[in-house]
């Protein structure tokens, strides 16, 4: 059975709680499926007060983030404001965790750089804590980053046997764990440098994304049919001339215009010809859900009437 399409779109920022709540209300007016807020010390709003204040602005749409650190918060305190969010939105969050990666949050926070396996690591066994506390029963674990002895995670969250997870990544150790664990998988660049640059921007072809998605199958086994699969779209272009553009965007996307046109994360053409491409990339990948940046959230909206829900 072809799951069907929905899109979200990823917002940081806004100048006060009313252009926040116009915003969130235009994505939910529009057909998007969901909001989705990122999680870095810089210019953003934080993402637990901005996801339940997007939620009590509107009425269905979800809420979500793209996604959380490990290693900023605890588990146990991060499972009890996620639940919290859940209960209050009606059921509409979605969960979204990852490992780390960006070195100046470390260095801006003090918080200590380890290496990929160990904050992955230490990223695995918080994902479980938070599973384990927003699911029925007390929950313990006893592990090498953390202690968890018989705690009731309270209050439980509404959708169960908890909100959906998205874990996302770009290494073969995270996403063999989302498949694993996650319910969604969101599919992102080798992010390893710490850094976005040309070099990481290359690592998005469509022939690196079909490695990535073998992680996946690989890892998932029978769970494969289950699991949602994501994907971050950060060239959205309306154009006409989609070989034309694709060569003067080429450059900064670190790859030749003929693999910018393949990538999973641009699209590129015609309104129709963007259509047709993602149509075509839930066949060649299984992405069926797609999530642009806020600032085509009104360029790609008659996208998103013609294929949601499709």
């Amino acid at each position: 059975m072809t799951r069907k399409f929905r899109f979200g779109i990823q917002i940081s920022n806004a100048g006060s709680a009313k252009e926040w709540a116009e915003k969130a209300k235009q994505m939910e007016d529009l057909g998007y499926s969901s909001l989705f807020i990122p999680d870095h010390f810089g210019d953003q709003l934080a993402p637990i007060p901005a996801m339940m204040a997007a939620a009590d602005a509107t009425s269905t749409l979800r809420i979500g983030t793209l996604v959380l650190d490990n290693d900023y918060r605890h588990p146990l305190v991060l499972a009890k404001e996620l639940a919290t969010i859940d209960v209050l939105s009606g059921g509409r969050l979605e969960i979204g965790l990852g490992a780390g990666w960006m070195k100046t949050d470390y260095e801006d926070s003090g918080i200590p750089y380890d290496r990929p396996g160990v904050r992955i690591e230490r990223f695995h066994e918080g994902l479980q804590i938070i599973k384990g506390l927003l699911s029925e029963g007390p929950f313990s674990l006893s592990g090498k980053h953390y202690t968890i002895s018989e705690h009731e995670g309270t209050p439980k969250p509404i959708q169960k046997p908890h909100p959906p997870i998205l874990v996302g990544g770009g290494g073969k150790k995270v996403l063999s764990i989302a498949a694993q664990e996650a319910d969604i998988i969101g599919f992102n660049f080798s992010l390893a440098e710490g850094e976005v640059n040309p070099t990481v921007a290359a690592t998005g072809t469509a022939e690196e994304t079909q490695k990535r998605i073998g992680y996946v199958r690989e890892a998932a086994g029978e769970r494969l049919s289950e699991l949602e699969m994501n994907v971050m779209v950060f060239i959205n272009l309306i154009t006409e001339d989609a070989a034309g553009m694709a060569e003067r965007v080429s450059g900064g996307f670190g790859m030749s215009a003929e693999d910018v046109m393949r990538s999973p994360h641009a699209l590129i053409g015609s309104t129709e010809q963007i259509e047709d491409t993602i149509i075509r990339r839930r066949e060649e990948f299984g992405f069926t859900y797609v999530t642009f940046s806020s600032d085509v959230v009104e360029t790609m909206a008659p996208v998103v009437k013609r294929l949601a829900g499709t």
